[in-house]
């Protein structure tokens, strides 16, 4: 299923990660394991954010995906479902279908 991921990171605990390497390092291990369709990075809720964009094919990876996050970077995490174009387009088609 393609869900989104949204990382609030702590400011403070990010500052440090950025100053002692952890954060690019947390960053590049995420895109290696999700290996999403994009990642973003920036502002947000006045501090750092990252939105990751996957298929994510268990839900049993939740903890692999989210603890990084927690441990490392103080982060609050969303995951949630999300469409493109093409997957609305198809279930509004079968909605009408009925």
């Amino acid at each position: 299923m393609r869900v989104m991921l949204r990382a609030h990171m702590d400011t403070q605990i990010s500052n440090e990660a950025i100053e002692n390497g952890t954060l690019p390092k947390v960053m590049k291990s995420m895109a290696e394991l999700l290996e999403p369709e994009a990642a973003y990075f920036g502002p947000s809720e006045g501090g750092r954010c990252c939105t990751f964009v996957f298929d994510m094919q268990d839900s049993s990876l939740l903890p692999t995906i989210a603890e990084p996050l927690f441990q490392k970077l103080g982060a609050k995490i969303e995951i949630q479902p999300v469409m493109n174009t093409e997957d609305m387009q198809k279930g509004l088609a079968a909605l009408r279908k009925g």
